[in-house]
């Protein structure tokens, strides 16, 4: 049997949950998740700047599987270069992706998005460099209500590649609550893959 494959985000509709519902639902679980995306930057803000068309969490690779035990009767696909492929309930992410969609069995819109983090001898990296890292138990954060997120300097960070106009956006609407060592560091891991970003600059501001 051939896996169906669906397109992805401009045609593809979602009806994302919200982070309290996302924490409900995952209420139990015994691996560590993040809020991660604009939302994890809301949730430090202490308020939602924008419209969210979508939710992420992030786990850690081979945590995803706890996650997808946890959410029985909903199904999962791989997000990978534009296309959607089902994911057997039997079946392990491959080692070379790093996003599921998923949603309840027989919704028709994307419910919620799981990323996956990197870590290696109790350090998280960055897959785009793994020089640049923290320790695997200090790469989130908890709203005042207890709901996780991944902290602002890493969500940032991602957000900085190849940044859209939504995340310039995000990073004006969050700048003047980052720390002095927030700032700091958020530069010297954006510095580490290109010394030249517009941002660095915005940082030292």
């Amino acid at each position: 049997m051939t896996d169906a494959v669906e397109p992805l985000p401009d045609q593809a509709k979602w009806e994302p949950l919200t982070p309290q519902q996302v924490a409900e639902i995952l209420r139990g679980v015994d691996v560590p998740w993040w809020i991660a995306g604009a939302w994890a930057l809301d949730l430090f803000a202490g308020r939602q700047t924008r419209v969210h068309t979508d939710i992420d969490i992030a786990v850690y690779r081979g945590d995803e599987e706890k996650i997808r035990q946890h959410l029985k009767g909903w199904e999962f696909f791989v997000a990978r270069e534009g296309t959607l492929r089902a994911l057997a309930r039997a079946e392990s992410l491959p080692v070379t992706d790093h996003a599921i969609w998923a949603r309840e069995r027989g919704h028709e819109t994307w419910q919620l998005e799981i990323l996956i983090e990197e870590r290696k001898d109790g350090r998280w990296f960055y897959r785009r460099n793994e020089r640049v890292g923290a320790h695997e138990k200090d790469i989130g954060r908890f709203t005042n209500d207890g709901i996780p997120y991944i902290r602002p300097d890493i969500q940032l960070l991602y957000k900085s590649t190849g940044p859209r106009a939504v995340d310039e956006s995000d990073l004006l609407a969050v700048l003047p609550r980052l720390d002095v060592a927030q700032r700091a560091t958020l530069s010297a891991w954006i510095a580490a893959n290109d010394p030249t970003h517009r941002w660095i600059a915005r940082l030292a501001s």
